[in-house]
């Protein structure tokens, strides 16, 4: 009888709690690279459901400030906490993956949740659009477990640029929005939050070159200033957009400038003006200066003076300018540039030549 009980013994031990787990530490460890790829679509997924929010409702920009404080705050002491004595190896390995976890979840909301509202102030065809590539290539890499954890966050400088990027266009979209701060003072604004936190990300580090990370972070402060400071073209001066745009050959200024003769090409008579009303979206309380460029071509032909721009008009603020026209205007394709002070483009509005 001993005999035939021993199997089933061993047969029981198999199935105990310890083997389980132990089995599946083993199936785990096996497929990690396979089941990290697939929480980076699910992350994917998630992200652009958020970029939906972020098109819908500007105010969770709030939350977002929250996002920047813990990933700054973690950041910092995950130095401490992997090289300091008060926890084991496999304890500190744990909270190093648990660290990242989190910053990458809150790295995802912020990028994606701000990518559709720079979008909304993009000009398709222009400069503008290539920071708003750069910021989606953030946010997609925000989702790529296996490159964030493997290189992004066991580098301090990447940690730092990768958390300086992402803090200025948050910060950038959130001050006019959230406190009507005019987009040039919040570019610099923004700039300066993010050297300030790349910089005590960089010296965070406890096991420290300082001539390197000198060089590192003046780097960095020097690329946010180039970026304010010869850069405002290639960035999107979110909240800003234009709503609508008509061109025509007469209007009325009853119950602000309207067009009412509208026009869909150049007229072909030398003699005419040509009234362009574009209405620009600002939220309430927001104050900035805007502006009229009318181009030909890559010829810019004249400016208007500067306008005092108030937010929070539903109809948005309508600037109106207009054009005379000349043998060499007349029938050619126009343009118009919307610009603020700053520099930054917020949109334009095209007028094609008549067809032949």
């Amino acid at each position: 009888m001993e005999t035939l009980d021993e199997p089933q013994e061993q047969a029981a031990s198999r199935w105990s709690p310890r083997a389980l787990w132990s089995g599946l530490g083993v199936w785990f460890a096996q497929h990690e690279t396979k089941l990290w790829w697939l929480h980076s679509l699910w992350a994917l997924a998630f992200g652009i459901g958020v970029m939906w929010l972020g098109a819908r409702n500007f105010a969770y920009l709030r939350i977002a400030l929250i996002h920047v404080a813990f990933i700054w705050i973690t950041s910092m002491a995950l130095p401490f906490i992997i090289r300091g004595g008060a926890l084991s190896k496999p304890w500190r390995s744990r909270a190093q993956l648990l660290i990242n976890y989190l910053n990458k979840n809150f790295y995802q909301q912020l990028l994606f949740f701000i990518l559709p509202v720079y979008w909304l102030s993009t000009t398709p065809g222009s400069r503008n659009v290539l920071f708003v590539v750069l910021l989606a290539t953030a946010a997609l890499l925000s989702t790529m477990d296996l490159v964030y954890d493997r290189h992004v966050a066991m580098r301090r400088v990447l940690t730092a640029l990768f958390f300086s990027f992402s803090v200025f266009a948050g910060a950038a979209a959130a001050l006019p929005i959230l406190w009507q701060i005019e987009t040039a003072y919040a570019l610099w604004l923004a700039a300066v939050v993010a050297a300030v936190g790349a910089t005590t990300l960089i010296i965070s580090e406890r096991r420290i070159d300082w001539q390197r990370t000198w060089f590192a972070g003046g780097l960095i402060v020097l690329g946010l200033f180039l970026m304010v400071e010869y850069g405002r073209p290639f960035i999107p001066p979110t909240p800003l957009r234009i709503q609508y745009a008509d061109f025509g050959t007469q209007m009325e200024m009853r119950d602000g400038p309207r067009i009412t003769r509208k026009i869909g090409a150049t007229p072909g008579d030398p003699r005419g003006q040509v009234y362009v009303v574009t209405a620009i979206y600002a939220p309430r309380g927001l104050h900035d200066r805007v502006r009229h460029v009318w181009y030909q071509g890559a010829q810019r032909l004249t400016r208007s003076r500067w306008y005092d721009l108030d937010g929070g008009r539903k109809e948005g603020y309508r600037l109106w300018t207009s054009l005379s026209l000349s043998p060499d205007l007349a029938g050619k394709p126009l343009h118009v540039d919307v610009e603020t002070e700053s520099g930054q483009l917020i949109g334009r509005a095209w007028l094609g030549a008549p067809h032949s």
